[in-house]
C-alpha cells in the first residue's frame, strides 16, 4: 500500500535531499528509520531535491508498505528513531498510483534575509547589511510572474528537459529585521530561487535595473544573473497536491 509521509527538518547537518555516495542527505537518514520499524529495505520518492544546508517545514515523500498503519501510532515510532533535525508530521494513504513528485502541482519557498547581524539567527537567515530598495526590488520581482523560460537562474548542469517554470505570486514583505521573500510557481528548477534572490539583490543596491533585470530573464544566460545567494535563507514551505490522490 502506498502512503504520503509529509515530512521537516532543519537542512544545516544535511547534505541536500537526495541520496549520495559520500556525503549524508535526509533521504539517507528517512530511508534508514523506516527499514528499520518494518525489518525490510525501504526506498522513498521525494516530492523535489533540496540543496545542501537548505531547510523545509513541508515536504512530501512516498513510500510502499506492505501493511496498512496506524498513523499515531507509526508517528511516535518513526520519529523516536529519526534525529531532533528530522520530523514526520503525517501519514496517509493514497492512491497507488500516486506520486510524489510528479503529482505536485504547486510548490513555495521562502527566502529569509536579516538586516542586523543576529547570533541567534546563523544558520537560519542571510546576513545582507547594504541599503536595499525593497520597493524596486518588488517591481523587478513582479517581472517574474507568469510562465517563462528560466534557464538563467538555473544551475547550468541539470538533467531537465525544459527550463518552462509558471510563477504564480513573488513578493518580498519586511517583518522586523527579517526581509523575506515569499515565491509559489508550479516547479522549481535546480538553483533557481537562490539566484533570484541573488539577482534581485543586486536590484536592491543599485547595481541594476528594472530594464537590466527583464534583459536578464529574457536572455537565458546564468552568467548575466546574480550570485548564488547562501543555502540557509532557503526554506521549502509547502507542497500542494489535489484531494483525489488521498484515501482519507
Amino acid at each position: 500500500m502506498r502512503y504520503f509521509f509529509e515530512i521537516s527538518y532543519n537542512g544545516t547537518a544535511y547534505h541536500g535531499w537526495q541520496n549520495q555516495a559520500n556525503a549524508v542527505g535526509v533521504q539517507e537518514v528517512v530511508e534508514s528509520a523506516l527499514s528499520k520499524i518494518f525489518r525490510t529495505k525501504i526506498e522513498i520518492v521525494g516530492s523535489g531535491r533540496t540543496d545542501a544546508g537548505v531547510h523545509c517545514a513541508q515536504q512530501f515523500f512516498h513510500a510502499d508498505l506492505d501493511k496498512e498503519i496506524d498513523e499515531p501510532t507509526w508517528l511516535i515510532k518513526l520519529n523516536s528513531l529519526l534525529p531532533k533535525d528530522i520530523a514526520i508530521r503525517t501519514i496517509r494513504p493514497v492512491k497507488a498510483e500516486a506520486h510524489a513528485r510528479y503529482d505536485a502541482f504547486e510548490r513555495s519557498y521562502e527566502y529569509k534575509i536579516t538586516r542586523v547581524k543576529d547570533p541567534l539567527l546563523i544558520g537560519q537567515a542571510y546576513y545582507f547589511f547594504k541599503s536595499l530598495d525593497v520597493a524596486n526590488m518588488n517591481r523587478a520581482a513582479a517581472l517574474l510572474v507568469g510562465e517563462h523560460d528560466f534557464e538563467c537562474f538555473s544551475k547550468v548542469k541539470t538533467d531537465v528537459n525544459h527550463f518552462i517554470c509558471t510563477v504564480k505570486k513573488v513578493h518580498w514583505n519586511q517583518k522586523g529585521d527579517l526581509l523575506v521573500l515569499n515565491i509559489t510557481a508550479n516547479r522549481f528548477l535546480r538553483g533557481m530561487v537562490r539566484a533570484i534572490v541573488g539577482t534581485l539583490l543586486d536590484v536592491g543596491c543599485g547595481k541594476i535595473s528594472l530594464e537590466d533585470f527583464n534583459g536578464i530573464l529574457k536572455g537565458k544566460d546564468r552568467k548575466k544573473a546574480g550570485m548564488n545567494v547562501p543555502p540557509e535563507g532557503l526554506y521549502l514551505t509547502s507542497v500542494k497536491y489535489h484531494k483525489k490522490i488521498f484515501l482519507n
